[in-house]
């Protein structure tokens, strides 16, 4: 039996160090031995469950009598439905979901004698994570509802370009990297790295510089 610990952020700009370390220092003090030593980690949305890291703890590394660690249950998803699903499955697979934000999920209930006191236990639970996926989902939906203002607003001030998207970087200020590209000095999929664009947005910004030139 093996513990696994995975923590997630939605987005490459929020850290991952504060959920790493607060599940390091519950193991430190647990004497509980974390699977290769590390926690897994995915900086992708909570909206679903298609995240490399976390769909490789789930088919590949998770079996039968262990257990998984996460900071806080939005941290495992963000959309309730999914989510329940996700401990449907681990409790169906008898596999242990500790929440630390979650206090009963902590206590060993495997081991308690007293089928009542257990029973109980786990009906505290199973509320507990209904509430909390409800607040994740409420919390995820009224972000989205910000971000969606946030748009219309940006619209009705002209501050949103013609391609439905803010601009990551001035277009003068692309051109001035891109001049490497044109000397040859670098590839375009470096640039992309180091300018930290997709390749979508990158294109999108060769296409404007274009126009311009044109």
């Amino acid at each position: 039996m093996k513990t696994v610990a995975y923590h997630r952020t939605s987005t490459t700009d929020q850290h991952l160090d504060r959920g790493i370390a607060e599940i390091t220092k519950y193991c430190a003090e647990h004497e509980i031995e974390l699977y290769k030593s590390k926690v897994y980690t995915d900086q992708q949305t909570g909206k679903n469950f298609n995240r490399p890291r976390y769909q490789m703890l789930k088919e590949e590394i998770l079996e039968s009598g262990d257990t998984l660690i996460v900071t806080e249950l939005d941290r495992l998803g963000r959309n309730k439905k999914a989510t329940l699903n996700e401990l449907r499955f681990y409790q169906d697979n008898n596999i242990r979901v500790m929440v630390l934000e979650l206090p009963t999920t902590l206590l060993p209930i495997e081991d308690m004698e007293n089928s009542m006191a257990k029973m109980m236990l786990e009906t505290i639970n199973n509320m507990m994570i209904e509430l909390y996926a409800s607040m994740a989902q409420a919390e995820l939906e009224k972000k989205e509802k910000r971000q969606r203002e946030g748009i219309e607003a940006k619209k009705a001030r002209g501050e949103w370009s013609d391609y439905g998207r803010p601009r990551v970087m001035e277009l003068n200020e692309f051109a001035k990297r891109y001049q490497a590209v044109e000397r040859g000095e670098k590839r375009p999929f470096e640039l992309m790295r180091e300018l930290q664009m997709n390749k979508a947005t990158f294109y999108r910004y060769k296409g404007l510089l274009k126009k311009e030139v044109d």
